[in-house]
């Protein structure tokens, strides 16, 4: 059940303050605030909302004279309570920019330098860093991804035991886990929302307070952004805001907003005026009040990153101090997107034309097409078309290129291994077109538009170059995936594995369970060797109904669920193992026997892959 714990009088308190201060925007000359009327977008968004099984959504609209407001939908599909304009919303990872902006306000102050290593300001931070002697992990390199660190573990996201109060620090792992660095830092993109964890860190070192309350006095305040916060908000709860819109899990199942430990990289709460000045701000010569709070120059470089291997092959597009630079629906800007399961939300800036448009949504299904909400209100804008480079040969011979390519680093260090067998990509060059055949997905055709860069199919400027890594392996990058060429043998050697391991469980299962249902129906001893091994698979198979009897926000948890797969995962290689040397013993004179070995061995060897990989046991809670 959901229950609204604040009062109502806190609720009339919050829309007076905040028409309060759009009154006074308007009587101080400042540029108008606008609600959106029901006119032809408004009604465009409702009709897209609902083609595309989304439940609600609130924006703005920034042009040079005015900020309007807009909503469609349904705030609460429990309540079936309709989405306004001045309800507040949560961003996901748009919070990365609120964090990004706050650490250019300390460099501003000259409290932090951007091309400081990390440990300058957090030396008991233990960071494991091949690159260290020249090139430490820098502060710049947290703000742009290119630091080289892997993304989060389930336990830092999906968890029921968040707590929006424990130490940040707390976030990383007992004792503060080690920071593990993968590649070079500055030379690849690599999302990570660690990186932007130990950057709430060195803002609460630099400060002394903790981050909420530094980016709430010091960035939202001095900005006018009076009903955003960095703290933990629900809709529910001790945390609980009338005002905030419900979020949904895919299907329309209302959910209440929940705590991360990795809070600072997408905890934020909001409204869509809250953030049309927010796009203001990041717009202008950052001058508040006669203040600088950010030096124009930091405003300037956000989404203009220098260091990848990407950029020194000349792709201008990539990420950097907290915003991307992309072309979407034929424009270029600076933009961000986030998402947190329940809400999805994008803030798209278009500095040359003082522009920008912000959207969240209170659900965000994988099989929603948001680029057609998303295109509705860009171009809404009138933002200029970008100058459609035409279809040139290539400088370079496109063929040199061809091969197997993985995304290097990959995202997820936990699940690195699914990525070395799922996560190929075929590159070939046919004369015309770079086409790129990942091993799950649709097919991409490249085109050449001079030099080393090519453009997918409909867009307007470069989005891919070739180019060589620092020991000449090919790569392929988009600026924010770097797809390295590698062996077709290692691919292979992995698939093989997989294929043979996956066999051979099969086969213990099926042929284990079929020997034992013909000892218990003719009452007689039959030969059971693989007992063992099929007894743990056929435990191991029903296991996952019980992640049924648990929230699906507690798969980072010790749950019940959790710990029975860990312990089956770590018995199953004991069983296999139990049951290879039992049927050793009795002998392998005829095919059956032998058919049994080659299968116990195949699942033996695909087990020792997996530990190798750290998937196995199975603890989806570290």
């Amino acid at each position: 059940m959901m229950a609204e714990t604040r009062c109502g009088q806190v609720g009339v308190v919050r829309r007076a303050i905040a028409v309060l201060g759009m009154l006074l925007l308007a009587s101080a000359g400042a540029r108008p605030l606008h609600s959106q009327a029901p006119d032809s977008l408004t009604a465009r968004m409702a009709r897209a909302l609902t083609e595309e099984g989304l439940v609600g959504v609130a924006w703005s609209l920034v042009t040079p004279d005015s900020v309007t407001l807009g909503a469609a939908g349904i705030r609460d599909l429990g309540r079936n309570t309709p989405m306004l304009a001045d309800n507040r919303v949560q961003v996901g990872s748009v919070a990365k920019t609120i964090i990004a902006t706050g650490v250019l306000v300390l460099a501003t102050e000259g409290r932090v330098d951007l091309d400081a290593p990390v440990a300058h300001y957090l030396p008991r931070l233990p960071i494991d860093n091949p690159w260290q002697a020249d090139a430490p992990l820098l502060v710049r390199h947290l703000l742009d991804h290119t630091g080289g660190l892997a993304d989060v573990h389930l336990w830092q996201v999906f968890t029921m035991r968040g707590d929006p109060d424990s130490p940040l620090r707390s976030a990383l792992g007992p004792d503060g886990s080690v920071v593990q660095v993968r590649t070079r830092p500055g030379s690849r993109f690599s999302y990570s929302n660690v990186g932007y964890l130990i950057l709430g860190l060195v803002i609460e070192e630099v400060t002394g307070k903790r981050y909420e309350q530094w980016i709430d006095e010091s960035l939202l305040a001095p900005i006018g952004m009076h009903q955003s916060t960095a703290a933990f908000v629900s809709q529910e709860g001790p945390a609980a805001d009338t005002l905030l819109a419900m979020g949904h899990f895919e299907g329309g199942i209302p959910a209440a907003s929940f705590a991360v430990p990795v809070r600072p990289a997408s905890q934020f709460t909001t409204t869509a005026a809250d953030m049309a000045l927010l796009a203001r701000f990041l717009m202008s010569d950052g001058v508040v009040d006669g203040r600088t709070l950010v030096d124009s120059t930091l405003l300037a470089a956000m989404a203009v990153p220098f260091t990848t291997e990407a950029v020194h092959a000349g792709l201008v597009s990539g990420y950097a101090l907290g915003l991307l630079r992309r072309e979407r629906w034929g424009i270029t800007g600076k933009c961000h997107l986030g998402n947190i399961g329940i809400f999805r939300a994008i803030l798209c800036l278009y500095p040359e034309q003082q522009r920008a448009f912000f959207a969240s949504y209170n659900i965000d299904p994988e099989s929603a097409n948001f680029d057609r909400l998303d295109s509705l209100l860009a171009a809404t804008l009138g933002v200029p078309e970008t100058a459609a480079l035409p279809v040139e040969a290539p400088g370079i011979d496109p063929a040199e290129w061809s091969g197997w390519y993985l995304p290097t680093p990959n995202r997820f260090a936990q699940f690195a291994y699914l990525d070395e067998v799922a996560a190929v990509t075929r590159i070939a060059w046919d004369g015309e077109m770079l086409l790129l055949r990942p091993f799950q997905g649709a097919a991409r055709a490249l085109q050449p538009v001079g030099g080393p860069f090519f453009r997918l199919e409909g867009r307007r400027s470069a989005t891919h170059v070739l180019a060589r890594s620092d020991d000449g392996t090919p790569i392929v990058s988009d600026g924010l995936r770097t797809f390295e060429r590698v062996s077709r043998a290692r691919i292979l050697s992995l698939w093989l594995s997989a294929l043979a391991g996956l066999l051979g469980l099969g086969y213990l299962l099926l042929v284990g369970i079929g020997r034992s249902g013909i000892a218990w129906r003719h009452r007689r001893l039959a030969d059971e060797t693989l007992r063992w091994a099929s007894g743990v698979l056929l435990v191991l198979v029903l296991a996952p109904l019980l992640y049924l009897t648990q929230p699906m926000l507690a798969i980072g948890d010790p749950t019940v669920a959790n710990l029975a797969m860990a312990l089956l995962t770590g018995l199953l290689p004991l069983a296999i193992a139990g049951s290879l040397v039992l049927r050793w013993r009795r002998g392998v004179r005829n095919w059956a026997a032998r058919f049994d070995v080659l299968a116990l061995v195949a699942a033996l060897q695909w087990c020792a892959v997996l530990a190798w990989w750290g998937l196995l046991p199975l603890m989806l809670w570290r």
